[in-house]
């Protein structure tokens, strides 16, 4: 990617990051107008480089390139404050016109993901069900994490194993992206979970 963006007139490679935390540094050392980067990178991922980005160096645009084209992944990257979302396989100049348009301050979406974003914006049954990838348990469990509830307490409450417990977030983290309890946390509350009632 580096190498084809090299040899594009208007465009200049001011770095190359190997993961997210190296992302974010770059974005702080080297304040690009656009930081390309892919949602799923080692230590780091890139939804939450994104949101680190947002908070460190706001006028840096990110642009995500990436294959995970699934809607969860999509809102994601949207709520950390990236500004495009375009997949790997796109031509190259419709990566350069992703990345200009970003550096205007426009947000853009790959052809496939425009429909989605659209989709999702007007399905109201995506809002009303949030983290459908999940199954009843795996909400379940992640209502209780969002209320507070510790493992040995989850158990207790589901009678389940503690084994059990940390099988299904395991599941969660992996199928919602995240790296921990506290990213958990608030993604569930965010979608009003953790609360008498909810889930």
């Amino acid at each position: 990617l580096s190498a084809l963006l090299a040899s594009v007139p208007s465009v200049t490679v001011a770095g190359v990051a190997a993961n997210g935390r190296e992302a974010v540094q770059a974005a702080v050392t080297l304040r690009p107008d656009v930081l390309v980067m892919d949602v799923q990178m080692p230590g780091l991922t890139g939804v939450q480089a994104a949101g680190e980005i947002s908070l460190v160096a706001p006028e840096v645009a990110v642009l995500m390139l990436t294959m995970f084209d699934d809607d969860y992944s999509v809102l994601a990257a949207m709520r950390a404050g990236a500004r495009g979302y375009v997949l790997k396989g796109a031509q190259q100049d419709e990566i350069v016109r992703a990345i200009e348009a970003v550096a205007a301050d426009e947000a853009i979406f790959g052809p496939g993901i425009a429909r989605l974003v659209l989709g999702l914006v007007a399905a109201p049954s995506t809002a009303e069900r949030p983290f459908s990838e999940l199954t009843s348990r795996e909400r379940e469990v992640l209502n209780l994490i969002a209320s507070g509830a510790r493992n040995s307490e989850i158990a207790r409450q589901m009678s389940i194993a503690p084994k059990t417990v940390a099988n299904h977030i395991s599941a969660i983290f992996a199928k919602l992206q995240i790296a921990d309890r506290s990213e958990a946390i608030i993604l569930a509350r965010d979608a009003g979970l953790g609360r008498t009632g909810a889930g």
